[in-house]
């Protein structure tokens, strides 16, 4: 069943609802769409069906794919000129997280030329932006990020590492094609990270400590969905855990407007420093960061387990629940065996501390902590 939904992007979901991209932008007088996606999107077959759709309804795509899996704001800076170059009049993003994130940074760059970093959120720097942005149409092919519903681009700096916030009601998408059959041929081991992404969205959000109801609620529903479709998903997947998997990861990136918390901060510099799979590194560390929230805030972490449906009700049950989840879908539990070495812990200490996220998580989060944090998972 294909279904339409709005929160506040207009959603297309269900299975071939792609096949509605073309009509869309003829009926929206869009001609020659900038697709933005990622390397390896761009080499699977579906992508190019996509494309081939577009050319047989008279539209003239271009194409960009230069861009790195934890993006780079010269990667922004090359989609930009692309966008230009084309003669594009509206940005079609294809994929995950990344291709997502740079073709919203794109759609910001197209009308707003100054240093792509004055407009971080984290220093105040939405109010600059004023003018239009291109039309943005979002497709994702992981359920993860949820970054087709999302608001904002994470951006890092080429050389720092540092991540950067691209935050304004203006990049929310005109339209998503949700289509879960994208997801379906999905290797088992990005399946696995990005779920757990999606995971810890909707985990993250609905402990951080900003007052949002609405949020909360979307978070344990996104919860169960996913601790219902993710085993099945990656292991040995179907039509129908692969669109609760996918409804879960556009719920935890609806919640996490609300924030996020201390998994977070651990795992970007995971990306940053070592270029670690984004889910990959929240999936190793959410166990660990989990157990570090649960003094203090044991009733929302038995309303957690009550989503999760585990037959105990309380943190320590959710912590064993993440540990034996990972376990079934082959994630490793030490940040040993993904490649970090104990001379990386007082760096990864440092860009911890210093990243946007662990400011909302329900406890303050110090350095000693992250280095303790990174110490115990290592």
């Amino acid at each position: 069943m294909i279904a339409q939904f709005n929160f506040p992007t207009i959603i297309r979901f269900g299975p071939g609802v792609v096949k509605e991209l073309p009509d869309y932008l003829k009926k929206n007088n869009f001609f020659k769409p900038l697709v933005v996606t990622d390397p390896n999107v761009s080499a699977l077959s579906f992508f190019k069906q996509i494309i081939t759709d577009l050319q047989q309804a008279g539209l003239d795509p271009k194409l960009f794919f230069d861009i790195h899996k934890n993006p780079v704001k010269s990667d922004v800076y090359k989609g930009g000129d692309a966008y230009d170059e084309g003669q594009c009049d509206c940005i079609v993003g294809i994929g995950g997280g990344a291709g997502l994130d740079v073709a919203r940074a794109i759609a910001l760059r197209i009308n707003h030329r100054e240093d792509l970093f004055k407009y971080d959120d984290l220093i105040g720097g939405d109010v600059f932006i004023t003018n239009s942005v291109p039309t943005l149409i979002t497709i994702p092919t992981t359920a993860g990020t949820g970054s087709e519903v999302g608001r904002s681009a994470i951006i890092s700096d080429d050389e720092t590492h540092q991540k950067k916030i691209l935050f304004s009601p203006k990049l929310l998408a005109a339209m998503v094609f949700a289509d879960p059959l994208l997801t379906m041929d999905l290797p088992p081991f990005i399946t696995a990270a990005t779920g757990m992404d999606a995971l810890t969205h909707n985990m993250e959000a609905f402990l951080a400590k900003n007052f949002h109801p609405i949020c909360d609620g979307i978070a344990l529903e996104g919860m169960r969905l996913i601790s219902e479709s993710l085993e099945k998903a990656t292991n040995d997947p179907d039509i129908e855990s692969r669109t609760n998997l996918l409804l879960g990861s556009m719920m935890g990136a609806i919640a996490f407007q609300k924030g996020l918390g201390v998994v977070h901060s651990l795992a970007h510099p995971l990306s940053s420093l070592l270029d670690t799979h984004h889910g990959l590194a929240n999936a190793v560390n959410l166990p660990y960061g989990m157990q570090f929230n649960i003094a203090g805030h044991e009733d929302k972490f038995k309303r957690m387990a009550q989503a999760l449906q585990l037959k105990e009700h309380t943190g320590d049950a959710v912590v064993q629940y993440l540990f034996d989840l990972n376990t079934k879908i082959n994630i490793p539990h030490k940040l040993s065996e993904i490649g970090v070495k104990p001379e990386h812990i007082d760096t990864l200490a440092d860009l911890a501390l210093a990243d946007f996220a662990h400011p909302n998580n329900p406890k303050p989060v110090s350095r000693d902590d992250f280095k303790n944090l990174y110490l115990k998972a290592l």
